[in-house]
């Protein structure tokens, strides 16, 4: 009896270390070919992401790269199945100053393009971008001031030449970066830009992302699964029914 008894818990014990492992594989080729888990850290895509919010990336849209590797071994250089994001594509992607960071941003110039910000306003090859004024953005402090808060910032509607359009946000009538020379997206690579234009360290800061080359694109935003308000915790269960943002469920990201 005890022999039988032994062999039937190694048995058991066997099985279930084979489907922890099967388990683990599978989620592994899901997180490496298909979809990866993000959470939003900072503020730099209002209105359109909010922090705490956490989405799916498509790791299939723009093909696979080393980087699309868990621990980004460099096993090969370029992209395997490589397609271009189209302009509006919200991108994760490895920051070219720190190929160990993760950004999230939107694609606003393509290879060849001449980027300009002028007086606030985005022109794209020397032609300005559809700008219609929306009502005030009411939330969370988008503008990074001190004491946070619940703040009014004008709020813009751009359409970009290919139709895609989505919301902006205004921090300040003559930002930092209102007014920029042009930028010029060499071959290959994508000049990138926050949706919170005077708070988004983006394509922009030549020095601290500058163009975004093709190798270093993640995926494509494509789902809010989950979101909970800035400064609450996803793992105080107890604070759920009041912390988490329940109107951002499954809210496709555009």
């Amino acid at each position: 009896m005890s022999v039988t008894s032994g062999t039937k818990t190694e048995s058991g014990v066997g099985e279930t270390i084979r489907v922890v492992i099967h388990a683990l594989l599978i989620a592994l080729v899901i997180r490496t070919f298909l979809f990866q888990p993000f959470n939003i850290p900072s503020g730099s895509m209002k209105a359109t992401l909010l922090v705490g919010d956490y989405l799916f990336v498509s790791k299939y849209s723009y093909g696979y790269s080393h980087y699309s590797i868990p621990f980004s071994p460099p096993l090969f250089s370029g992209r395997i199945w490589g397609s271009d994001p189209a302009r509006g594509d919200i991108v994760v992607f490895r920051l070219p100053k720190d190929d160990s960071t993760d950004y999230i941003k939107r694609v606003i110039g393509l290879p060849g393009d001449r980027v300009q910000m002028r007086d606030g306003l985005l022109y794209i090859n020397d032609t300005p971008v559809e700008r219609q004024r929306m009502s005030e953005y009411v939330g969370e402090d988008p503008c990074g001031s001190e004491g946070g808060g619940i703040s009014r910032v004008k709020r813009w509607k751009e359409t970009l030449p290919n139709g895609v359009s989505y919301e902006t946000l205004d921090c300040a009538d003559n930002g930092y970066m209102d007014n920029t020379n042009v930028y010029t997206v060499p071959a290959g690579h994508f000049f990138m830009m926050g949706d919170n234009r005077d708070n988004s360290t983006d394509s922009r800061f030549l020095g601290q992302v500058g163009y975004v080359p093709q190798e270093h694109l993640i995926g494509r935003a494509q789902m809010i699964f989950f979101s909970i308000a800035e400064g609450e915790h996803a793992w105080m269960l107890w604070r759920w029914p009041w912390a988490v943002r329940w109107n951002r469920f499954f809210k496709i990201v555009r």
